[in-house]
């Protein structure tokens, strides 16, 4: 007798970036897609875009103008309906990728609606940030992203957040399944020797003090308070800025502090392979942030995959497991001093840099790689989302 089986499911990845276009949800999403095919599954990523269709790796990309919009949405259905079920729709979330000043309710309404259809979210971000004292257009953001973010939560099966945090914007019955997903990194994870020492010899001698990031507000002061004193400490001492937004950067760093002119190095323009090269080349990576690390900083992961020796801070969004874990150096609050304090300490003890760097990239592969978010994507969903991955 023959037994009959159900279609394998299609993957459709929903996401408001994706390659080339510049981004860590784009990088994320294309990790995850490429991940997926290797492994067999049929995958397809909805993005907008000048119109295209196209298959790369094994991952059929859709792009379509204003995809987002109430008439892309029309056209996405129809394109949808085309393709054979059972169809999983995997939502990379992020309130402001979806157009509309980060006030698109059309389209969280059309994710709820969609029934015939698996419906998982990623929630990369989940909502703006309310404050009382905000003026009135804040406000009516911060109270329509938490409108959104309902609607999207409540109507799916499966729920991921980047960090722990984001649970206490979601739904209370959401809450509980809700699982933590880190966020892999999203450069190469290894970084040939011979690139490196020729990098090195390149550089000349340091120590070279590393920094990866796009030089944003909220982390150029810190990075500053820190890296200032430290390259005055010393004047063998090197900066090597990585990153868009680090050309412009080193600039206003000498512009306010010529003393360290010629000795503020950056690479703004490099491939993501050239990016991890330079970052193993660096003695120690220093990255602060106003928030504080977790699990959704790909910069501080990339950190971590490459076994570079990388110090950090705690920070509101910070979650609990860093402080055990031996991975990183981890100054506790945002103050400048304990974090300059802990580079100079592993500055002086290369045994103990050494070995940090080890027990990083160790701590990488274990808990936060790319595998380790596909076996969850493709494992039964557990009971109740788990406290650490």
């Amino acid at each position: 007798m023959a037994h009959s089986s159900s279609p394998p499911v299609s993957w459709h990845l929903l996401t408001g970036e994706y390659p080339p276009q510049p981004g860590g949800v784009s990088d994320y999403t294309r990790l995850v897609a490429h991940a997926l095919a290797r492994a067999g599954e049929r995958v397809h990523v909805w993005a907008p875009g000048a119109r295209e269709e196209r298959t790369e790796d094994g991952v059929q990309v859709h792009r379509e103008p204003g995809l987002f919009t109430p008439m892309g949405l029309a056209r996405l259905t129809w394109a949808l309906e085309r393709l054979p079920r059972p169809r999983r729709l995997l939502l990379q979330y992020v309130p402001h990728a979806f157009g509309m000043k980060a006030m698109n309710v059309p389209f969280c309404a059309w994710f709820a609606a969609r029934r015939n259809d698996e419906r998982w979210v990623f929630f990369h971000e989940v909502v703006y940030p309310w404050s009382p004292q905000a003026p009135l257009r804040h406000q009516v953001l911060a109270g329509t992203t938490r409108v959104m973010a309902l609607m999207v939560a409540g109507s799916a099966t499966r729920t991921f957040v980047s960090i722990p945090a984001w649970k206490e914007h979601l739904p209370e019955e959401v809450r509980a399944r809700a699982e933590w997903r880190p966020v892999p990194s999203t450069l190469a994870t290894e970084a040939s020797p011979e690139a490196v020492s020729r990098l090195r010899a390149e550089l000349g001698p340091g120590p070279w003090l590393g920094h990866f990031g796009t030089y944003g507000k909220a982390t150029a002061e810190p990075l500053e308070q820190v890296l200032v004193p430290l390259l005055h400490a010393g004047p063998e001492r090197r900066a090597l800025l990585l990153g868009r937004g680090s050309r412009a950067y080193a600039a206003g760093l000498e512009q306010r502090h010529p003393e360290l002119a010629g000795r503020v190095v950056f690479r703004d323009s490099l491939s993501p392979e050239e990016v991890a090269v330079a970052m193993k080349a660096s003695d120690v990576l220093v990255q602060p942030y106003p928030d504080g690390v977790s699990a959704r900083r790909t910069t501080a992961m990339a950190g971590l995959a490459l076994g570079v020796p990388l110090v950090t801070n705690t920070g509101h969004l910070t979650e609990p497991v860093w402080r055990g874990l031996g991975a990183l150096a981890l100054a506790e609050g945002t103050h400048p001093a304990p974090l300059i304090a802990l580079t100079e300490r592993l500055l002086s003890h290369p045994k103990e840099r050494d070995a940090l760097g080890a027990r990083a990239a160790e701590v990488y592969r274990e808990r936060f790689s790319l595998e380790r978010t596909v076996d969850a994507l493709l494992s039964p969903a557990p009971a109740e989302g788990p406290a650490t991955p």
